[in-house]
Protein backbone atom coordinates (compact mmCIF):
# COMPACT_ATOMS: atom_id res chain seq x y z
CA UNK A 1 0.00 0.00 0.00
CA UNK A 2 1.30 3.65 -0.43
CA UNK A 3 2.13 5.83 2.06
CA UNK A 4 -0.72 8.01 2.92
CA UNK A 5 0.30 11.73 1.99
CA UNK A 6 0.56 13.81 4.41
CA UNK A 7 -2.21 16.54 5.36
CA UNK A 8 -1.46 19.91 3.78
CA UNK A 9 -1.42 22.80 6.29
CA UNK A 10 -4.23 24.90 5.17
CA UNK A 11 -3.24 28.10 3.40
CA UNK A 12 -4.69 31.29 5.38
CA UNK A 13 -4.82 34.79 3.63
CA UNK A 14 -3.64 37.68 5.49
CA UNK A 15 -7.06 38.64 6.93
CA UNK A 16 -8.33 42.35 6.22
CA UNK A 17 -9.20 43.35 9.53
CA UNK A 18 -8.38 46.99 10.20
CA UNK A 19 -10.94 49.79 9.49
CA UNK A 20 -8.27 51.47 8.35
CA UNK A 21 -8.87 49.75 5.24
CA UNK A 22 -12.97 50.29 5.59
CA UNK A 23 -15.27 52.67 4.58
CA UNK A 24 -16.65 53.58 7.68
CA UNK A 25 -13.83 55.20 9.05
CA UNK A 26 -14.63 57.88 6.14
CA UNK A 27 -17.88 58.24 6.91
CA UNK A 28 -19.08 56.55 3.27
CA UNK A 29 -21.21 53.52 2.92
CA UNK A 30 -21.38 51.10 -0.37
CA UNK A 31 -23.50 52.82 -3.22
CA UNK A 32 -23.09 56.37 -1.47
CA UNK A 33 -22.89 58.92 -4.09
CA UNK A 34 -19.34 60.85 -5.12
CA UNK A 35 -17.48 62.51 -7.43
CA UNK A 36 -13.76 62.29 -8.40
CA UNK A 37 -10.93 63.44 -10.74
CA UNK A 38 -8.20 62.82 -12.20
CA UNK A 39 -4.87 64.54 -10.95
CA UNK A 40 -3.89 66.05 -14.75
CA UNK A 41 -7.81 67.27 -15.02
CA UNK A 42 -10.29 69.64 -13.52
CA UNK A 43 -13.49 68.14 -15.05
CA UNK A 44 -15.19 65.89 -11.98
CA UNK A 45 -17.36 62.77 -12.87
CA UNK A 46 -19.89 60.93 -11.09
CA UNK A 47 -19.51 57.43 -9.73
CA UNK A 48 -20.70 55.24 -6.59
CA UNK A 49 -18.81 53.90 -3.49
CA UNK A 50 -17.67 50.39 -4.01
CA UNK A 51 -15.35 49.37 -1.48
CA UNK A 52 -12.26 50.39 1.07
CA UNK A 53 -8.85 48.79 -1.21
CA UNK A 54 -6.01 48.13 0.95
CA UNK A 55 -3.55 50.86 0.33
CA UNK A 56 -6.10 53.09 1.42
CA UNK A 57 -7.56 54.22 -1.83
CA UNK A 58 -11.74 54.19 -2.66
CA UNK A 59 -12.59 51.87 -5.00
CA UNK A 60 -15.66 53.42 -7.46
CA UNK A 61 -17.87 52.43 -10.00
CA UNK A 62 -18.08 55.94 -12.86
CA UNK A 63 -21.40 56.59 -14.26
CA UNK A 64 -20.47 54.29 -17.10
CA UNK A 65 -20.46 51.27 -14.62
CA UNK A 66 -15.86 51.10 -14.82
CA UNK A 67 -14.48 50.34 -11.70
CA UNK A 68 -11.27 52.37 -10.64
CA UNK A 69 -9.44 52.93 -7.58
CA UNK A 70 -8.35 56.57 -6.49
CA UNK A 71 -6.53 58.33 -3.15
CA UNK A 72 -9.35 60.47 -1.23
CA UNK A 73 -7.83 63.29 -1.94
CA UNK A 74 -9.23 63.31 -5.29
CA UNK A 75 -12.74 62.52 -4.50
CA UNK A 76 -15.86 64.93 -3.11
CA UNK A 77 -19.04 63.65 -1.02
CA UNK A 78 -22.15 65.19 -1.12
CA UNK A 79 -23.49 67.02 2.09
CA UNK A 80 -25.74 69.31 3.55
CA UNK A 81 -24.90 73.11 3.25
CA UNK A 82 -25.83 75.80 5.45
CA UNK A 83 -29.09 76.54 4.03
CA UNK A 84 -29.88 73.58 3.44
CA UNK A 85 -29.27 72.40 -0.05
CA UNK A 86 -26.83 70.34 -1.28
CA UNK A 87 -22.69 70.78 -1.44
CA UNK A 88 -19.84 68.81 -2.57
CA UNK A 89 -17.16 68.33 0.11
CA UNK A 90 -13.66 66.95 0.32
CA UNK A 91 -13.94 63.68 1.27
CA UNK A 92 -10.18 64.25 2.92
CA UNK A 93 -12.53 66.75 5.55
CA UNK A 94 -15.62 63.72 5.88
CA UNK A 95 -13.00 61.44 7.26
CA UNK A 96 -10.94 63.51 9.73
CA UNK A 97 -14.54 65.17 11.00
CA UNK A 98 -15.46 61.45 11.56
CA UNK A 99 -12.59 60.23 12.99
CA UNK A 100 -12.87 62.76 15.50
CA UNK A 101 -16.61 61.97 15.93
CA UNK A 102 -15.69 58.39 16.57
CA UNK A 103 -12.93 59.52 19.40
CA UNK A 104 -15.10 61.96 21.06
CA UNK A 105 -18.33 59.56 21.18
CA UNK A 106 -16.91 56.17 22.19
CA UNK A 107 -16.71 55.01 25.83
CA UNK A 108 -13.06 54.53 26.84
CA UNK A 109 -11.20 52.43 29.30
CA UNK A 110 -9.58 54.17 32.27
CA UNK A 111 -6.93 55.92 31.41
CA UNK A 112 -5.39 56.09 34.75
CA UNK A 113 -5.46 52.11 35.19
CA UNK A 114 -3.89 52.38 31.72
CA UNK A 115 -1.46 54.15 33.29
CA UNK A 116 -0.43 52.01 35.73
CA UNK A 117 -0.22 48.93 33.80
CA UNK A 118 2.10 51.29 31.05
CA UNK A 119 4.33 51.74 34.27
CA UNK A 120 3.88 48.68 35.79
CA UNK A 121 4.24 45.87 32.91
CA UNK A 122 7.64 44.53 33.55
CA UNK A 123 6.78 44.32 37.54
CA UNK A 124 3.87 42.70 36.35
CA UNK A 125 5.37 39.75 34.13
CA UNK A 126 8.10 39.06 37.48
CA UNK A 127 5.68 38.99 40.16
CA UNK A 128 2.57 37.10 38.54
CA UNK A 129 3.27 33.83 37.17
CA UNK A 130 1.54 32.63 33.80
CA UNK A 131 -1.87 31.23 33.69
CA UNK A 132 -2.71 27.89 33.15
CA UNK A 133 -3.52 28.19 29.31
CA UNK A 134 -5.40 25.38 29.05
CA UNK A 135 -8.72 26.94 28.89
CA UNK A 136 -7.61 29.56 26.01
CA UNK A 137 -6.31 26.18 24.74
CA UNK A 138 -9.89 24.65 24.71
CA UNK A 139 -11.22 27.96 23.38
CA UNK A 140 -8.88 27.38 20.59
CA UNK A 141 -10.93 24.25 19.70
CA UNK A 142 -13.82 25.64 20.14
CA UNK A 143 -13.15 27.62 17.13
CA UNK A 144 -11.04 25.02 15.40
CA UNK A 145 -14.54 23.21 14.92
CA UNK A 146 -16.32 26.44 14.44
CA UNK A 147 -17.74 28.11 10.69
CA UNK A 148 -15.45 30.84 11.92
CA UNK A 149 -12.33 28.74 12.07
CA UNK A 150 -10.67 31.08 8.98
CA UNK A 151 -10.75 33.92 10.83
CA UNK A 152 -8.21 35.01 13.49
CA UNK A 153 -8.76 35.30 17.93
CA UNK A 154 -8.61 38.00 19.57
CA UNK A 155 -6.70 38.19 23.20
CA UNK A 156 -8.79 41.21 24.76
CA UNK A 157 -6.85 42.83 27.46
CA UNK A 158 -4.02 40.65 26.75
CA UNK A 159 -1.57 41.94 29.14
CA UNK A 160 2.45 40.23 28.62
CA UNK A 161 0.59 37.48 25.87
CA UNK A 162 0.33 34.75 28.35
CA UNK A 163 -3.08 33.36 26.95
CA UNK A 164 -2.76 34.52 23.15
CA UNK A 165 -0.13 31.95 21.60
CA UNK A 166 -2.70 29.14 22.81
CA UNK A 167 -5.70 30.79 20.86
CA UNK A 168 -4.63 30.83 18.11
CA UNK A 169 -6.25 27.91 15.81
CA UNK A 170 -4.64 25.29 14.50
CA UNK A 171 -3.77 25.55 11.07
CA UNK A 172 -5.74 28.87 11.41
CA UNK A 173 -4.52 32.42 11.56
CA UNK A 174 -2.26 34.15 14.34
CA UNK A 175 -3.78 35.29 17.38
CA UNK A 176 -4.43 39.41 17.90
CA UNK A 177 -3.30 40.91 20.89
CA UNK A 178 -4.71 43.62 21.88
CA UNK A 179 -3.94 46.29 25.28
CA UNK A 180 -4.20 49.58 25.74
CA UNK A 181 -0.73 49.45 27.02
CA UNK A 182 1.83 49.46 24.80
CA UNK A 183 4.42 48.40 27.42
CA UNK A 184 2.28 45.29 27.67
CA UNK A 185 2.37 44.59 24.59
CA UNK A 186 5.86 44.52 23.88
CA UNK A 187 6.15 41.49 26.34
CA UNK A 188 4.00 39.67 23.76
CA UNK A 189 6.73 38.26 21.88
CA UNK A 190 8.30 36.57 24.03
CA UNK A 191 5.26 34.40 24.84
CA UNK A 192 3.37 34.32 21.27
CA UNK A 193 6.08 35.67 18.57
CA UNK A 194 3.62 35.02 15.75
CA UNK A 195 0.71 36.88 17.13
CA UNK A 196 -0.50 40.52 15.60
CA UNK A 197 -0.26 43.25 18.23
CA UNK A 198 -2.47 45.91 18.61
CA UNK A 199 -2.75 49.24 20.78
CA UNK A 200 -6.31 49.73 20.65
CA UNK A 201 -9.34 50.61 23.34
CA UNK A 202 -11.05 48.11 24.63
CA UNK A 203 -14.02 50.37 23.77
CA UNK A 204 -13.24 51.04 20.55
CA UNK A 205 -11.79 48.25 18.42
CA UNK A 206 -10.25 48.95 15.16
CA UNK A 207 -11.47 46.08 13.47
CA UNK A 208 -13.95 46.15 10.41
CA UNK A 209 -17.50 44.47 10.69
CA UNK A 210 -17.51 40.72 11.27
CA UNK A 211 -13.54 40.71 10.69
CA UNK A 212 -13.06 38.27 13.83
CA UNK A 213 -13.81 34.41 14.33
CA UNK A 214 -13.73 34.46 18.32
CA UNK A 215 -12.71 36.67 21.43
CA UNK A 216 -11.60 35.77 24.51
CA UNK A 217 -11.41 38.72 27.40
CA UNK A 218 -9.78 37.48 30.80
CA UNK A 219 -10.77 40.47 33.40
CA UNK A 220 -10.55 43.47 30.46
CA UNK A 221 -14.07 44.48 30.70
CA UNK A 222 -13.21 45.18 34.39
CA UNK A 223 -11.92 48.11 33.69
CA UNK A 224 -14.82 49.96 32.21
CA UNK A 225 -17.66 51.64 34.33
CA UNK A 226 -20.72 49.46 34.13
CA UNK A 227 -22.97 51.97 32.08
CA UNK A 228 -20.21 52.00 29.28
CA UNK A 229 -19.98 48.15 29.06
CA UNK A 230 -23.20 47.63 26.61
CA UNK A 231 -21.52 49.82 23.89
CA UNK A 232 -18.42 48.36 24.35
CA UNK A 233 -19.87 45.09 23.40
CA UNK A 234 -22.02 46.04 20.69
CA UNK A 235 -18.65 47.04 19.36
CA UNK A 236 -17.54 43.78 19.85
CA UNK A 237 -20.66 42.04 18.35
CA UNK A 238 -19.86 44.06 15.16
CA UNK A 239 -16.37 42.70 14.88
CA UNK A 240 -17.14 39.01 15.24
CA UNK A 241 -18.49 37.01 12.61
CA UNK A 242 -21.66 35.91 13.55
CA UNK A 243 -21.71 32.20 15.72
CA UNK A 244 -18.35 32.78 16.73
CA UNK A 245 -17.34 32.43 20.31
CA UNK A 246 -16.79 34.97 22.92
CA UNK A 247 -15.50 34.21 26.50
CA UNK A 248 -15.16 36.64 29.42
CA UNK A 249 -14.44 36.73 32.73
CA UNK A 250 -16.05 39.65 34.64
CA UNK A 251 -16.05 40.38 39.03
CA UNK A 252 -19.07 39.65 40.55
CA UNK A 253 -20.36 42.04 43.41
CA UNK A 254 -22.02 45.71 43.18
CA UNK A 255 -19.05 48.20 42.93
CA UNK A 256 -19.25 50.55 40.77
CA UNK A 257 -15.23 51.46 38.82
CA UNK A 258 -13.86 51.74 42.68
CA UNK A 259 -10.18 51.35 43.34
CA UNK A 260 -9.37 48.48 46.25
CA UNK A 261 -7.56 49.25 49.55
CA UNK A 262 -5.14 45.62 48.50
CA UNK A 263 -4.06 46.30 45.41
CA UNK A 264 -0.46 45.32 44.71
CA UNK A 265 -0.39 47.48 41.74
CA UNK A 266 -2.71 50.70 43.19
CA UNK A 267 -4.37 53.25 40.94
CA UNK A 268 -6.41 50.64 39.01
CA UNK A 269 -10.23 50.61 39.19
CA UNK A 270 -12.27 47.71 38.52
CA UNK A 271 -16.49 47.14 37.73
CA UNK A 272 -18.04 44.59 40.00
CA UNK A 273 -21.07 43.17 38.34
CA UNK A 274 -24.49 41.22 39.72
CA UNK A 275 -24.97 38.43 38.12
CA UNK A 276 -28.60 39.07 36.83
CA UNK A 277 -27.45 42.53 35.57
CA UNK A 278 -24.60 40.84 33.64
CA UNK A 279 -26.50 38.49 31.73
CA UNK A 280 -28.68 41.25 30.96
CA UNK A 281 -25.88 42.94 29.31
CA UNK A 282 -24.46 40.71 27.86
CA UNK A 283 -27.67 39.18 26.18
CA UNK A 284 -28.70 42.80 25.00
CA UNK A 285 -25.37 43.04 23.37
CA UNK A 286 -26.85 40.27 20.83
CA UNK A 287 -25.20 37.32 22.36
CA UNK A 288 -26.52 33.65 23.25
CA UNK A 289 -24.87 32.43 27.04
CA UNK A 290 -24.20 29.14 26.46
CA UNK A 291 -22.38 28.85 30.35
CA UNK A 292 -21.49 30.63 33.19
CA UNK A 293 -19.52 30.10 36.26
CA UNK A 294 -18.57 31.75 39.64
CA UNK A 295 -15.48 31.09 41.12
CA UNK A 296 -14.43 32.85 44.40
CA UNK A 297 -10.91 34.44 45.16
CA UNK A 298 -10.09 31.73 47.17
CA UNK A 299 -9.05 29.80 43.91
CA UNK A 300 -6.10 29.67 42.74
CA UNK A 301 -5.35 33.24 40.88
CA UNK A 302 -4.09 32.08 37.68
CA UNK A 303 -6.83 29.52 36.68
CA UNK A 304 -9.10 32.19 34.96
CA UNK A 305 -6.03 34.17 34.04
CA UNK A 306 -4.43 37.70 34.87
CA UNK A 307 -4.89 37.81 38.62
CA UNK A 308 -7.04 39.88 40.05
CA UNK A 309 -6.65 42.28 43.49
CA UNK A 310 -7.66 39.64 46.68
CA UNK A 311 -10.45 41.79 48.45
CA UNK A 312 -13.06 44.27 47.25
CA UNK A 313 -14.34 46.70 50.20
CA UNK A 314 -17.38 44.62 50.28
CA UNK A 315 -15.16 41.31 51.07
CA UNK A 316 -14.12 38.63 49.02
CA UNK A 317 -13.82 39.01 45.28
CA UNK A 318 -15.58 36.41 43.06
CA UNK A 319 -15.24 35.69 39.01
CA UNK A 320 -18.29 35.59 36.72
CA UNK A 321 -16.99 33.34 33.67
CA UNK A 322 -19.24 33.44 30.24
CA UNK A 323 -18.78 31.37 28.04
CA UNK A 324 -21.53 32.62 24.84
CA UNK A 325 -22.21 32.57 21.11
CA UNK A 326 -22.12 35.99 18.50
CA UNK A 327 -25.81 35.27 17.48
CA UNK A 328 -27.33 37.03 14.05
CA UNK A 329 -28.82 40.20 15.81
CA UNK A 330 -28.56 43.62 17.33
CA UNK A 331 -26.72 44.56 20.21
CA UNK A 332 -27.97 47.22 22.40
CA UNK A 333 -27.09 50.76 22.09
CA UNK A 334 -28.04 52.22 25.41
CA UNK A 335 -25.61 53.74 28.12
CA UNK A 336 -26.32 56.61 31.09
CA UNK A 337 -28.33 59.86 30.59
CA UNK A 338 -30.57 58.43 28.15
CA UNK A 339 -33.76 60.76 26.93
CA UNK A 340 -36.00 57.98 25.36
CA UNK A 341 -35.17 54.14 25.11
CA UNK A 342 -36.66 52.65 21.87
CA UNK A 343 -37.94 49.68 21.99
CA UNK A 344 -38.04 47.22 18.93
CA UNK A 345 -40.26 44.04 18.71
CA UNK A 346 -37.19 41.78 17.35
CA UNK A 347 -34.51 42.63 14.66
CA UNK A 348 -35.69 41.31 11.21
CA UNK A 349 -32.87 39.34 9.51
CA UNK A 350 -32.12 42.20 7.15
CA UNK A 351 -31.88 44.50 10.15
CA UNK A 352 -29.51 41.56 11.72
CA UNK A 353 -27.25 41.84 9.00
CA UNK A 354 -27.43 45.78 8.32
CA UNK A 355 -26.45 46.01 12.24
CA UNK A 356 -29.18 48.65 12.40
CA UNK A 357 -32.74 48.47 13.43
CA UNK A 358 -35.81 50.11 11.34
CA UNK A 359 -32.86 49.29 8.42
CA UNK A 360 -35.38 48.48 5.71
CA UNK A 361 -35.98 51.32 3.10
CA UNK A 362 -39.54 51.24 3.31
CA UNK A 363 -39.55 51.49 7.10
CA UNK A 364 -40.57 54.99 8.11
CA UNK A 365 -38.69 55.13 11.87
CA UNK A 366 -35.61 57.21 10.70
CA UNK A 367 -37.86 59.68 8.73
CA UNK A 368 -40.04 60.25 11.20
CA UNK A 369 -37.51 60.37 14.15
CA UNK A 370 -35.92 62.85 11.94
CA UNK A 371 -38.84 64.84 11.81
CA UNK A 372 -39.69 65.08 15.20
CA UNK A 373 -36.56 66.09 16.02
CA UNK A 374 -34.97 63.20 17.97
CA UNK A 375 -31.93 62.67 16.03
CA UNK A 376 -30.58 64.74 13.50
CA UNK A 377 -28.88 61.94 11.40
CA UNK A 378 -30.46 59.86 9.81
CA UNK A 379 -29.67 55.83 10.50
CA UNK A 380 -27.00 55.98 13.07
CA UNK A 381 -27.74 54.88 16.35
CA UNK A 382 -24.27 55.39 18.04
CA UNK A 383 -25.06 58.90 16.78
CA UNK A 384 -28.50 59.12 18.18
CA UNK A 385 -27.54 57.50 21.57
CA UNK A 386 -24.16 60.10 21.86
CA UNK A 387 -25.68 63.10 20.83
CA UNK A 388 -28.82 62.81 21.46
CA UNK A 389 -29.41 60.36 24.29
CA UNK A 390 -32.14 58.00 22.55
CA UNK A 391 -31.38 53.96 23.17
CA UNK A 392 -32.47 51.47 21.28
CA UNK A 393 -33.18 48.04 22.04
CA UNK A 394 -35.70 45.19 21.14
CA UNK A 395 -38.33 42.97 23.04
CA UNK A 396 -37.11 39.65 22.09
CA UNK A 397 -33.12 39.65 20.50
CA UNK A 398 -33.86 36.30 18.58
CA UNK A 399 -33.78 37.84 14.80
CA UNK A 400 -36.58 36.53 11.91
CA UNK A 401 -37.82 36.76 9.04
CA UNK A 402 -41.73 37.49 10.69
CA UNK A 403 -42.69 38.41 13.93
CA UNK A 404 -45.44 36.04 13.83
CA UNK A 405 -42.85 33.05 15.39
CA UNK A 406 -42.11 34.54 18.36
CA UNK A 407 -43.59 32.84 21.63
CA UNK A 408 -45.46 34.00 24.91
CA UNK A 409 -42.48 33.18 26.43
CA UNK A 410 -40.19 35.12 24.60
CA UNK A 411 -42.36 38.35 25.46
CA UNK A 412 -42.41 37.20 28.71
CA UNK A 413 -38.59 37.15 28.84
CA UNK A 414 -37.48 40.23 26.92
CA UNK A 415 -40.33 42.68 29.01
CA UNK A 416 -38.13 41.53 32.05
CA UNK A 417 -35.29 41.94 30.71
CA UNK A 418 -36.46 45.32 29.68
CA UNK A 419 -37.77 46.23 33.06
CA UNK A 420 -34.76 45.90 34.58
CA UNK A 421 -32.48 47.78 32.42
CA UNK A 422 -34.83 50.97 32.69
CA UNK A 423 -34.58 50.11 36.51
CA UNK A 424 -30.66 50.49 36.02
CA UNK A 425 -30.01 53.03 33.36
CA UNK A 426 -33.55 55.32 33.79
CA UNK A 427 -34.05 56.29 30.55
CA UNK A 428 -36.76 59.14 31.06
CA UNK A 429 -39.46 57.49 28.65
CA UNK A 430 -39.75 53.65 26.84
CA UNK A 431 -41.35 54.29 23.71
CA UNK A 432 -42.26 50.71 22.11
CA UNK A 433 -42.28 50.83 18.35
CA UNK A 434 -45.79 48.47 17.35
CA UNK A 435 -48.64 47.45 19.41
CA UNK A 436 -48.40 43.69 19.10
CA UNK A 437 -45.06 43.36 21.25
CA UNK A 438 -46.67 45.19 23.79
CA UNK A 439 -50.14 43.76 23.61
CA UNK A 440 -48.38 40.13 23.47
CA UNK A 441 -46.44 40.60 27.11
CA UNK A 442 -49.00 42.89 28.67
CA UNK A 443 -52.35 44.29 27.86
CA UNK A 444 -54.10 42.40 24.48
CA UNK A 445 -56.53 45.36 24.72
CA UNK A 446 -53.68 48.04 24.93
CA UNK A 447 -54.22 50.92 22.77
CA UNK A 448 -51.60 53.50 21.36
CA UNK A 449 -50.11 56.28 23.43
CA UNK A 450 -48.89 56.34 27.16
CA UNK A 451 -49.88 53.64 29.39
CA UNK A 452 -51.08 52.93 32.81
CA UNK A 453 -47.87 50.44 33.24
CA UNK A 454 -44.35 51.68 34.21
CA UNK A 455 -41.03 49.32 33.43
CA UNK A 456 -38.52 50.52 36.11
CA UNK A 457 -40.50 53.14 37.45
CA UNK A 458 -40.48 54.75 33.99
CA UNK A 459 -43.59 55.85 31.73
CA UNK A 460 -44.08 54.12 29.16
CA UNK A 461 -45.72 55.04 25.41
CA UNK A 462 -46.41 52.70 22.76
CA UNK A 463 -46.83 53.33 18.81
CA UNK A 464 -48.08 52.24 16.22
CA UNK A 465 -45.51 50.08 13.92
CA UNK A 466 -43.50 52.22 11.45
CA UNK A 467 -43.16 48.96 8.94
CA UNK A 468 -44.06 50.63 5.34
CA UNK A 469 -46.77 47.78 4.80
CA UNK A 470 -48.54 49.26 7.87
CA UNK A 471 -50.96 51.38 5.68
CA UNK A 472 -53.35 52.72 8.75
CA UNK A 473 -50.45 55.06 9.85
CA UNK A 474 -48.97 58.14 8.07
CA UNK A 475 -45.45 59.20 8.14
CA UNK A 476 -47.18 62.39 9.99
CA UNK A 477 -48.85 59.91 12.05
CA UNK A 478 -45.90 58.33 13.37
CA UNK A 479 -44.17 61.32 13.51
CA UNK A 480 -46.42 63.21 15.76
CA UNK A 481 -46.41 60.00 18.31
CA UNK A 482 -42.62 60.92 18.37
CA UNK A 483 -42.82 64.37 19.12
CA UNK A 484 -45.33 63.52 21.98
CA UNK A 485 -43.03 61.08 23.17
CA UNK A 486 -40.09 63.87 22.89
CA UNK A 487 -42.52 65.59 24.97
CA UNK A 488 -42.60 62.89 28.02
CA UNK A 489 -38.93 63.02 28.19
CA UNK A 490 -38.25 66.46 28.65
CA UNK A 491 -40.45 66.70 31.43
Amino acid sequence: MPPRPKRARRATAAPDLFPEYGLAELGLAPGDAVRFRRRDSERWKDATVARRERDGSVGLHDDKGAARSLPIELIEVRTKGPRGGVVWEPLASRAARTEQLRLLRGARLDQETVAVYEASAARWQAEREPPDADAAAAFARRVAVGPTRDLPVVDLGCGPGWHTAALAAPFGPPAIAVDAARAMLDLVPGYAPDALRVQADLAQLPFRCRALGGAWAAKSYVHLRRADVPRALHDLHRSLEVGCPFTGVFFGGDEEHATFEDDDFPGRRFSQWPTDLLHDVIVGAGFTIQERSETSAAAPAEQAGTPAPAQSSKGTLARLTVHATRERSLADTVGPDMGVLVCGLNPSLHAADAGLGFSRPGNRFWPAALAAGLVSVDRDPLHALTHHGMGMTDLVKRASARADGLTVAEYTAGLARIDRLVAWLQPRVVCFVGLAGWRAATDRRALAGEQERLLGGRPVYVMPNTSGVNASSSLADLTRHLQVVATLASR
